[in-house]
């Protein structure tokens, strides 16, 4: 049965969730959380540890979002010029097999790191946003890449689509494909996801489903959390 919980739990349950991952420094983050709306504030010294905090109370049950309220302040050992950040990064999405060779455009100012162009397939937009977020002097990512799949006609058709996804979460242990309705528009090129989970975790996967469709360009998540 799920249970919904106080604020107090869900503070506590977050910030030992923290505490768990070493990769976070729980001392320098304050977590509040108001009807399952969970605050993260303070500062982390690299943006890998940021991201890794907030996936962390993405996990925690009873989380339905996360806001962000974290800086980078990163020590002076991994502070880099722009000039020679902005080489890491083309370097970087150069060695990752999963992103396309010259479909990403990038830009850096003060650490932060933008990502732009065209790719088609939602795995290869994650995978450029990972490949530079480890990079010593990264303080934050933007992410503007947009996924266009360049593929034929008759994988385009609605009704495809929606099978697809419902036959990939059935498939899946972490969904419950019966409580997921999945609508489709623009020949199958926008889905809209609707119904109930209970985690983070399986939003993801829903999600995940989704985009591993062929021929989606769009998703738009209405799902929302059982009580």
């Amino acid at each position: 049965m799920w249970q919904i919980k106080s604020d107090s739990t869900l503070e506590h349950d977050v910030q030992e969730e923290l505490l768990f991952d070493p990769r976070v420094d729980v001392k320098a983050i304050t977590v509040s959380a108001k009807g399952g709306v969970v605050t993260l504030s303070g500062s982390a010294s690299t943006y890998a540890g940021k991201v890794a905090a907030l996936h962390d109370a993405e996990r925690v049950s009873g989380v339905n979002v996360v806001v962000d309220h974290m800086d980078v302040s990163l020590p002076d050992l991994h502070s880099r010029s722009d000039a020679d950040l902005a080489k890491a990064v083309i370097a970087a999405l150069h060695w990752d097999v999963e992103v396309p060779e010259g479909s990403i455009r990038t830009a850096v100012r003060d650490g932060w790191v933008t990502l732009d162009g065209t790719v088609d397939w939602q795995y290869q937009r994650t995978a450029a946003d990972g490949a530079v977020r480890y990079l010593t002097g990264v303080k934050g990512v933007t992410n503007q890449i947009a996924v266009a799949p360049s593929i034929g006609p008759s994988l385009e058709k609605a009704v495809d689509v929606k099978q697809h996804i419902r036959d990939a979460l059935r498939r899946s242990a972490e969904t419950d494909a019966q409580r997921i309705t999945v609508e489709t528009a623009d020949g199958g090129k926008a889905v809209t996801l609707r119904g109930t989970i209970h985690s983070w975790a399986e939003r993801e996967e829903v999600n995940r489903a989704a985009w591993a469709t062929p021929g989606v360009r769009k998703v738009e998540d209405d799902l929302t959390y059982a009580v």
